[in-house]
This record gives structure tokens, sequence and C-alpha cells, in this order.
């Protein structure tokens, strides 16, 4: 059995900023498997139909090193992952400033 999955302490704030800024926001971070924390569409969204996933990193703590499943899962992802440690790096991932 799965034990629950730890997240990062910065992720609830980035999670509440992405979605004051109109985007959608799916945590994913119960998962596991390697799979990044956040499912995230653009505030654009029906225009924008590109959705993209973010790992959230803390500096502190454990760092942001990604786990051997986190590095397995991110070289054979086809698509947008975008790594970030605060609100702004995730607010500018999306293309909100």
């Amino acid at each position: 059995m799965r034990r629950k999955a730890k997240t990062d302490s910065n992720q609830k704030d980035i999670v509440a900023a992405l979605r004051a800024a109109g985007c959608g926001v799916i945590d994913l971070s119960a998962v596991g498997k390697g799979v990044p924390d956040l499912l995230v569409h653009p505030p654009t969204f029906p225009d924008c139909r590109m959705a993209v996933l973010m790992e959230v990193k803390n500096k502190q703590g454990r760092g942001d090193k990604l786990t051997p499943a986190q590095v397995k899962f991110h070289a054979e992802w086809k698509g947008w992952i975008h790594r970030v440690t605060s609100v702004d790096e995730a607010l500018a991932a999306m293309g909100i400033k």
C-alpha cells in the first residue's frame, strides 16, 4: 500500500496563485510513480487547449532534486514539464506576469 504523498511546502501557495490567475489546476501529487505534482491549463482555455505538467520543488528542505522515478518520467514524457520552486516561476511558466 502506498503511503500518503508528501507535497512540498510551497505547493499550496503555488496552486492558490495559479487558480487566482484563472488557471485550472489538478493536483496529481498522490499519483506517484514520478508523475509531476500538477496538471495546469492556462486562463485562456478553451482558446489555448494546451495543458502542462508542473513539478513543484522547494529549494529548502529536500531541495530541488528529482527522484529516480521523476527523472525517468521526465525523460519519457514528450510534453511540457515545468519545474517550479515559487509562485513567480509557476505564473511565468503559464505566461502570466
